[in-house]
């Protein structure tokens, strides 16, 4: 069964565990702005970093923050099952009040969403339900979009992935949000920090909504 979404009655910062995939764009605005205003007058600290990989830049954000890390490989394990087991043992292990999927480039299986459902937070760099899957960014770009942006979406089910199908989103999401502004047409920039960027600003105001149960 789901967990609720932790209550503001407490006065400690609410602990959050982030997931990370890659460069840690998205956990850095988050460390910042914790950062900015202090863990207390924030509401919330960063307690733990878990990746799928070693050797990310992500990661090493953790490293030179002084949070502790932590990697579960899927190749470290004999089906996706048991990795899903091990991912959510070690999440477990600090306490989390929120997990920030950000940027993670996995499925949270069924039983992580049996421990965490409902505390769990997600981001896709694109405005579902147009441009889903793992290559939303250059997706958007391709078809010449007018808007782009990034979307939130706080689960509460069992069987909702860290990324899906928008359908599979409509019926398991918690609440979707959405960022939109145009495109940067700078050429220089990358196509995915043409629009990921986007969602690097609203994440600290994402994750102060669910500490507040506003989202």
């Amino acid at each position: 069964m789901a967990s609720p979404l932790p209550s503001v009655a407490s006065s400690r910062p609410k602990r959050l565990v982030v997931l990370v995939s890659g460069s840690g764009t998205n956990l850095q605005a988050l460390l910042d702005a914790i950062a900015a205003e202090g863990a207390g007058a924030y509401g919330a600290e960063v307690v733990a970093v878990g990746a799928d990989r070693g050797a990310i830049a992500g990661l090493d954000r953790a490293e030179r923050a002084g949070i502790p890390s932590f990697v579960c490989r899927v190749k470290d394990h004999p089906d996706r099952a048991a990795w899903d087991r091990a991912l959510t043992e070690a999440v477990a292990a600090y306490e989390p009040d929120l997990v920030v999927s950000a940027g993670f480039m996995k499925i949270l299986g069924k039983e992580f969403l049996a421990r965490f459902g409902g505390r769990v937070v997600n981001t896709h760099p694109a405005l579902l339900p147009s441009f889903p899957g793992a290559h939303g960014v250059r997706d958007a770009l391709a078809y010449g979009v007018k808007v782009t942006g990034c979307t939130f979406i706080s689960s509460t089910t069992e069987s909702t992935p860290a990324r899906s199908s928008p359908r599979a989103w409509s019926r398991s999401s918690r609440t979707t949000r959405w960022r939109a502004k145009p495109p940067s047409t700078n050429a220089s920039r990358t196509s995915s920090a043409r629009c990921s960027s986007r969602s690097w600003g609203v994440w600290p105001a994402t994750a102060t909504a669910l500490r507040d149960e506003r989202f």
